[in-house]
C-alpha cells in the first residue's frame, strides 16, 4: 500500500505544471552518520500554498525540511527550486525556526534588514532596503516598534520579527520549523493568524513543520503525514475548509480524527 502511493506521489509531482510550482523533491533520502532518517519521499509545493508537514517527535521532519531548503545534500533524489536544481540555500527562499536567534545589539529594524546585504541576496539600494524593511514590520503589526532591542520585546514579539525578516527577503517559500512552539497558546494562535494572512497578501508558499494537528488543520492548504523509520510521506490531506476554520467546528474535528488514526496507523507494528 504505501509503495503504491509513493508510486502515486511520484507522478503526481511530475505531472504538475513546474510554473505553479515553487519547490518540488522525488525520490529524496536524506540521513547522517551512515543512518538513513528519511526514505523515499517525493512532494511538491506549489506557489502560494501552505503545505505542513506533520508528523510525531523523531520522523525526520526537520531533517526533511532542512534538507529541502538545501542546507543538506541528499544522500539520492533530486530537490528544484522554481524549476531549477537547488543545491544551496536559495536567496528566494527564507527560513524561520523556532528560536527567532535575533541578534541582541541591533534594534528590531536592523534585524530585520539583517542578512539583505549578504553576498547571495540581490543587490538592493538604501531606499530599496529600507522600503522592504518597513513593509515588512509593518505586516507582522510591529510598525510602533522599529526602535526596539530584543531584550524588550515578549517571545511573540520576538518571533514576528525573526517572521519579518524573512518576508524583508520577498521570498517565493518560506521554510518554517515549528516556529511557534514555544510560545503561550493565545500567542500560539495569533501568530498562526498571521502567518496564513501575511502569506496570502504577500504571495508566499510555506512549508511548514509542526507536530501539532490542531495548527496543521488551521493553517494548511495541504498536510502531508511524515511516518515510519525511516520516515516516509504515507498519507496527504488537501484542507478544504474554509477560514477561519474555528467557524466550521463540525468538519474541523472530522479531520482531525482521521489524522488521529493515521498517526495511530503508522504507529502500529506491522503484523506478519
Amino acid at each position: 500500500m504505501n509503495g503504491g502511493f509513493k508510486k502515486d506521489r511520484m507522478q503526481d509531482v511530475a505531472m504538475q505544471n513546474e510554473a505553479e510550482v515553487a519547490l518540488a523533491g522525488s525520490g529524496l533520502r536524506f540521513g547522517y552518520d551512515g543512518r538513513t532518517i528519511v526514505d523515499g519521499v517525493s512532494l511538491s509545493v506549489g506557489r502560494r500554498e501552505i503545505v505542513c508537514l506533520l508528523g510525531s517527535s523523531g520522523s525526520g521532519k526537520s531533517t526533511l525540511l532542512r534538507g529541502l531548503a538545501g542546507l543538506a545534500a541528499p544522500v539520492q533524489g533530486n530537490v528544484s527550486f522554481l524549476g531549477e536544481p537547488l543545491l544551496a540555500p536559495h536567496p528566494r527562499a527564507a527560513l524561520v525556526f523556532q528560536q527567532p536567534s535575533l541578534l541582541p545589539w541591533l534594534d528590531v529594524s536592523a534585524n530585520v534588514g539583517f542578512g539583505l546585504d549578504f553576498a547571495r541576496q540581490p543587490a538592493i539600494d538604501k531606499a530599496a532596503r529600507t522600503r522592504r524593511i518597513a513593509e515588512a514590520l509593518e505586516a507582522v503589526g510591529l510598525a510602533a516598534h522599529a526602535h526596539a532591542y530584543p531584550a524588550q520585546l515578549s517571545g511573540g514579539m520576538a518571533q514576528r520579527v525573526a517572521l519579518a525578516r524573512a518576508l524583508a527577503r520577498e521570498p517565493e517559500l518560506l521554510f518554517a520549523d515549528e516556529p511557534f512552539s514555544a510560545l503561550d497558546a493565545i500567542t500560539r494562535g495569533e501568530m498562526q493568524t498571521l502567518l496564513v494572512d501575511v502569506v496570502h497578501r504577500w504571495h508566499t508558499a510555506v512549508l511548514l513543520v509542526t507536530h501539532d494537528i490542531d495548527e496543521a488543520i488551521l493553517v494548511a492548504d495541504r498536510i502531508l503525514l511524515l511516518a515510519g523509520q525511516p520516515g516516509n510521506i504515507v498519507r496527504e490531506w488537501r484542507v478544504d475548509i474554509p477560514r477561519p476554520r474555528h467557524d466550521y467546528g463540525d468538519d474541523v474535528v472530522r479531520l482531525r480524527l482521521d489524522i488521529v488514526n493515521a498517526l495511530r496507523t503508522a504507529a502500529s507494528p506491522v503484523t506478519p
